[in-house]
């Protein structure tokens, strides 16, 4: 049986890479490329992929959100996350919205085709660089590390308005892209920063990126 594969990645140049990276396992197969969050749970639904490569940081819906939206809609989908960060909060977000895997970009030519390997064995991956001290402390990370911590604080909805206008989208914008009335985003907005104790859109901006939320290269 052939591994359907599907890349999510906002660089086009970084999927051609790991499509000749996996065009060298005769059983790899790529079904599908997404560029950001969105598309890629919109794609995999269609395409039946077995193992997602998800870049943490995308525009629009970020690697996080997306994953937790996928392993929902379908638990036996397997996520390695491809990130350039080795944050903690990275690394634990996105396990515990149910990644499989977590292979640093820098290592992704020894450590992708193992990490599909192995996740498809039903066993977990992570690079040694993040394995290194992570494994045993991860799950023990609590919301100590940020005194709001966006993924408790936070509904999903309001994390999606929040990376929405951290990335500058406008009002008008964040409706569209969410499907909600302009009503809607501005009461998502006041509840966010009244809830995060943030007083504007800097604030907010700041906020996200510190949380995995977004990413200043996004």
């Amino acid at each position: 049986m052939n591994v359907r594969i599907l890349l999510a990645d906002d660089h086009a140049m970084m999927r051609e890479g790991l499509k000749a990276l996996i065009a060298k396992k005769a059983d790899f197969e790529v079904v599908g490329e997404a560029e950001n969050g969105k598309q890629t749970v919109e794609l995999a639904r269609k395409v039946g992929c077995h193992v997602v490569v998800m870049d943490v940081a995308m525009p629009d819906l970020n690697g996080i959100e997306a994953t937790r939206k996928l392993v929902k809609a379908n638990p036996n989908i397997k996520v390695v996350a491809l990130s350039g960060h080795s944050n903690r909060e990275f690394v634990r977000e996105m396990l515990k919205a149910g990644a499989s895997a977590y292979v640093l970009k820098s290592r992704a030519y020894e450590d992708l085709v193992r990490a599909i390997q192995e996740v498809m064995n039903g066993k977990k991956y992570l690079s040694p660089d993040i394995a290194r001290g992570v494994v045993d402390e991860y799950v023990e990370i609590s919301a100590s590390l940020s005194k709001n911590p966006a993924f408790v604080v936070l509904t999903d909805r309001e994390r999606e308005s929040l990376q929405l206008i951290a990335e500058g989208k406008s009002t008008k914008e964040v409706a569209s892209a969410l499907d909600i009335s302009v009503k809607t985003v501005e009461t998502h907005r006041r509840n966010i920063m009244e809830k995060l104790n943030l007083q504007s859109v800097a604030e907010l901006t700041k906020y996200a990126i510190r949380e995995g939320i977004t990413s200043v290269n996004a």
